[in-house]
């Protein structure tokens, strides 16, 4: 599961980046990896790894995981092919969902682009750049549905009245995200792969002043209220501070978010935002040889989940021992929940949930 981070230049993309990249390297007994110079890896924040390794004291701990691309090239019309923008574009569309940086910050000394800040058109030219990327692609699904009509293909109707709807929609400006349709014209529209589609988490970039007391500050307002209209998130971030944290060793980051009277940065938010977007939770296992976190889509089953694991637990699945988090840390040890009652043997049919500890049985 990737995510694209995007934004015009000298708005504080790269320097988030390198601040999520920093972090990575940092994260315990995860060693962090750059697939190549402008994707990393880094550890999904979760204070219940955290509690579970300090209590078993492991040989190892293993995080959840979640990638960042830094995707670099756009400028007004990247999507004529304008700066990197078919680079720009082809790496958009392998991510599953956006972080677009925007500065919310005025710094004679760091020359924007556009010659001004102003976030709402920040947000506008790059939503536009997106728009008539997909209203090409709109276009030639709605042609190829004509064509099939001609041809006596029922299915093709449908599709080619969606399309059109929906090339009119991107016409006035308006992203496909917000285009209104049951679920089965947003099961045709998802087949097209379309960018202005993907879910979207605003990364509002201020300045140290700014991030202390960022609902005060006018330019956080105006996308917060943008977040609102769109139904989408906004994480304030300083991304010249989020670089500085990373840096620190473990033991001195919560003493530096203290001190500036913060409970966590604004990156370990984006990233706990970020994975909660993509619909991903974690279910967790425990013991002296590993605590580790295991991704999964929320809504998966008891089985498929111990598939994450091993094929063998999935194919030979007979029940899962589970606890929830909380209930655990309360009674201080699974042999005390268990004599409580709370540890609960469930079957093939058991919907996961965020925080569960599981044990899998299985037989091959």
């Amino acid at each position: 599961m990737k995510l694209g981070i995007v934004g015009l230049p000298n708005v504080g993309k790269s320097t988030l980046f390198n601040a999520i990249t920093n972090a990575g390297a940092e994260s315990a007994n995860y060693p962090f990896c750059t697939i190549d110079p402008n994707v990393g890896v880094v550890a999904v924040p979760d204070v219940r790894l955290s509690w579970l390794s300090d209590f078993y004291k492991p040989k190892k701990t293993t995080p959840a995981v979640i990638e960042f691309v830094d995707i670099a090239g756009l400028v007004k019309g990247a999507s004529k092919g304008e700066g990197l923008g078919n680079k720009f574009l082809a790496n958009i569309r392998e991510t599953a969902a956006i972080v677009h940086v925007v500065r919310c910050f005025d710094d004679e000394n760091v020359i924007h682009v556009e010659g001004s800040t102003d976030p709402l058109r920040d947000i506008g030219i790059i939503d536009l750049e997106l728009i008539m990327a997909d209203l090409e692609m709109v276009e030639r699904r709605a042609e190829k549905a004509q064509k099939l009509l001609k041809s006596g293909d029922k299915k093709a109707a449908r599709e080619a009245e969606v399309f059109a709807s929906l090339r009119d929609w991107l016409n006035d400006g308006n992203s496909a995200r917000s285009f209104d349709c049951d679920e089965d014209d947003a099961a045709i529209i998802a087949s097209a792969e379309l960018l202005s589609l993907k879910p979207i988490i605003y990364a509002a970039n201020l300045d140290e002043d700014g991030f202390a007391d960022y609902h005060s500050v006018a330019y956080y307002k105006q996308v917060e209220e943008l977040a609102a209209r769109e139904g989408a998130q906004v994480i304030p971030v300083c991304a010249k501070l989020e670089a500085e944290i990373a840096e620190l060793p473990a033991e001195d980051k919560q003493e530096f978010l203290q001190d500036l009277g913060i409970t966590e940065s604004g990156l370990d938010r984006l990233i706990k935002a970020s994975y909660a977007l993509l619909g991903l939770i974690s279910f967790l296992t425990s013991g002296e040889d590993e605590c580790r976190a295991w991704t999964i889509k929320n809504g998966t089953k008891a089985p498929q989940a111990a598939g994450k694991i091993h094929t063998d637990f999935e194919r030979g699945f007979i029940r899962a021992e589970v606890v929830a988090f909380e209930d655990l840390k309360t009674c201080g040890s699974m042999n005390a929940a268990k004599e409580k009652g709370l540890v609960r043997s469930e079957g093939k049919e058991y919907v996961m949930k965020d925080g569960d500890i599981v044990l899998f049985r299985f037989n091959v």
